[in-house]
């Protein structure tokens, strides 16, 4: 949308207390455009909406609604940044199909990319080391595979699932980050790097005006949306009570498919993913699982990118230099083979392989430096190859 008048209409209208996407969508399907609806006037507003509304949108706007408008066409008016209306030709017509779509979408970077088929990738905030490298290199694989890998910008998972797909073969890579603040702001703050990068390589959006602050409402009423521009999405790693669980069940109620990776039966981020399994979601072990239920026709798959694919966790391929690479230390094997794939304890450890504590301990710093370990917040320990 490019009228800076019908612009500021469509702010005007949205702004305007009381005017949610059902009032919206009624007024707009009663009078036509935006500005046919400020013009109505009091009698026949009132015919539609409560009087405070009415008269909300008849009377002269706020002032605080004046600054948002002429700070947002300002925004508009800058390389890059859009606003996107129901309507209009870039509006994601995915969205369209979900109950409540957003009257505006706020988008930063290549917004056709909104319209490409896409594949949601979310998980937790406090991801162990396996996650984050599942969620990367399936993000990649994806994404080479000519799926635009949607995500939150959160912490943990998402910011694995933006890079993968950023870090994708040259004109392979998208991504499109919807957040739970206005585009103007970054959230979190330590991601400012990458909601730069993604702008660039893919595109940021938000149904909530600039200037709006992270709020803890906002981030689960935006997960509707992460879901609903996707084919289909996938939890990585999820506590019982992950807010990635909310995203799955939007997906269901959206009609789309729901996949989740497997994982130790101890791990407390792999019940979420495992309830989700029992309940029907398609569990998968690589990202040629997912593009075979979606029956999607790769744009590209590189037998690179195949070779680094991950599968679910303790199917691992060895890193170099680490652990279970060329430059392993022999010594640290039987320790190895005695950790398995479950987490496990350092007394429990010394027990099975008939070690001292402090050596085990002192073995598996080591390794953990290596990058064969990773040692988890309950002071226990996983392998990574």
């Amino acid at each position: 949308m490019s009228d800076a008048d019908e612009l500021a209409d469509w702010l005007r209208l949205v702004m305007t207390d009381g005017v949610g996407p059902q009032t919206a969508r009624l007024l707009l399907s009663r009078f036509g455009l935006p500005g046919d609806v400020l013009a109505a006037g009091f009698p026949a507003l009132q015919k539609c909406v409560p009087e405070k509304t009415a008269r909300a949108l008849c009377g002269p706007a706020p002032d605080a609604i004046r600054q948002t408008i002429s700070a947002t066409l300002a925004w508009v008016g800058q390389p890059g940044n859009h606003l996107l209306a129901w309507g209009d030709a870039a509006y994601p017509a995915a969205l369209l199909t979900i109950p409540d779509p957003p009257p505006l979408l706020y988008a930063k970077g290549r917004i056709e990319l909104l319209s490409r088929p896409s594949l949601a990738i979310v998980g937790s905030r406090n991801a162990t080391a396996q996650g984050m490298q599942n969620a990367e290199r399936f993000a990649r694989s994806l994404s080479e595979a000519g799926l635009t890998v949607v995500s939150g910008l959160a912490l943990g998972i998402d910011a694995a699932a933006h890079l993968g797909a950023c870090n994708a073969l040259p004109d392979a890579g998208s991504t499109v980050a919807i957040t739970g603040t206005g585009l103007d702001l970054v959230y979190p703050a330590r991601h400012r790097a990458l909601a730069h990068r993604i702008a660039e390589q893919g595109c940021l959006l938000s149904e909530y005006p600039l200037g709006t602050p992270a709020m803890a409402a906002n981030f689960p009423r935006r997960n509707r949306l992460i879901s609903g521009l996707a084919l289909g999405t996938l939890v990585v790693e999820a506590a019982l009570q992950s807010g990635s669980l909310i995203t799955a069940a939007s997906a269901l109620e959206q009609g789309r498919e729901v996949f989740a990776i497997p994982g130790s039966i101890h791990s407390p981020l792999a019940k979420g993913c495992h309830r989700l399994i029992r309940q029907g979601a398609k569990l998968v072990e690589s990202a040629q699982d997912i593009i075979e239920e979606l029956r999607w026709q790769p744009a590209r798959l590189s037998s690179a990118s195949q070779a680094d694919e991950l599968p679910a966790s303790g199917s691992v391929p060895p890193m170099q230099g680490g652990a279970g690479g060329a430059d392993a230390d022999p010594a640290h094997a039987p320790l190895l083979a005695a950790a398995g794939h479950d987490p496990v304890s350092v007394d429990e450890l010394a027990a099975r392989c008939g070690m001292p504590a402090s050596e085990v301990q002192a073995a598996l710093l080591s390794i953990e430096l290596q990058g064969g370990m990773e040692r988890l917040p309950d002071g226990r320990y996983q392998k990574m190859v």
